[in-house]
């Protein structure tokens, strides 16, 4: 579904992304996870055609994002902190996007009322809680059943009932054939979520396998306890 190969990307004489390599398949919950300044957020960037590389190439079902705008149709993004026109309404935030994005009557509207979120239509977005802006971004970035979704911190801020909310439909939405990426600190969320593990360091590939694989090796069954097994084998010096 998603094909990367040599990228490569540089801010100056920063080296952010190192030749990286990944194929990301449909149907797959792919936590991508590293310390700060691994290269995750480029990565994310790259692959939503905000950052150009300097060198290699992604393709989004066989498609390259280079020059090219079209594919992002099949991404559906959900940002960390969510940032919109603060004197618009949340009806009318759906409203301009459905606009721009031409989207058809099929739409996936799970989110919006499990949230409540038709209750609160009226309401400005700068009058929302952080916790209520998560809501609007998680739901957009289902809203038109996309093929890809990228969530970057995706519970974060969310009260716990939404957050089950939340993972139950993206665990649906993996088994219905969809790849996911989801970017995290909570560990016990990708626990849940994720079947697949890309780890970073330093811009570059440290780990590229399934979870369940991982945890057999190092014979740990919660994924932190995984990764810091990981670390310790592939980077002693920092264990």
């Amino acid at each position: 579904m998603i094909s990367i190969s040599d990228l490569d990307k540089k801010f100056g004489r920063l080296h952010v992304l190192r030749s990286l390599r990944l194929e990301l398949e449909a149907g797959k919950a792919y936590a991508l996870i590293g310390p700060n300044g691994s290269g995750k957020t480029t990565l994310l960037k790259c692959i939503l055609g905000l950052v150009i590389p300097n060198e290699g190439e992604i393709l989004v079902a066989g498609e390259s994002v280079r020059n090219h705008w079209r594919y992002r149709e099949k991404l559906g993004y959900m940002p960390q902190i969510g940032r919109y026109p603060g004197n618009m309404t949340i009806g009318q935030l759906f409203s301009m996007v459905s606009d721009v994005r031409k989207a058809s009557t099929d739409r996936d509207e799970e989110l919006y009322e499990a949230f409540q979120l038709e209750k609160m239509a009226n309401k400005r977005m700068h009058t929302l809680s952080g916790g209520t802006r998560q809501k609007v971004s998680a739901a957009l970035a289902f809203l038109f059943r996309p093929p890809v979704l990228i969530l970057d911190e995706p519970t974060a801020g969310l009260d716990p009932v939404s957050v089950e909310i939340l993972k139950d439909k993206i665990v649906r939405e993996k088994e219905n054939g969809r790849l996911i990426i989801i970017s995290s600190h909570i560990m016990s969320d990708l626990d849940y979520l994720a079947t697949d593990l890309v780890y970073l360091y330093e811009g570059e590939l440290l780990f590229h396998d399934s979870i369940a694989r991982l945890k057999a090796e190092t014979g740990e069954e919660r994924l932190g306890r995984a990764i810091a097994h990981l670390m310790q084998a592939h980077l002693p010096s920092n264990a």
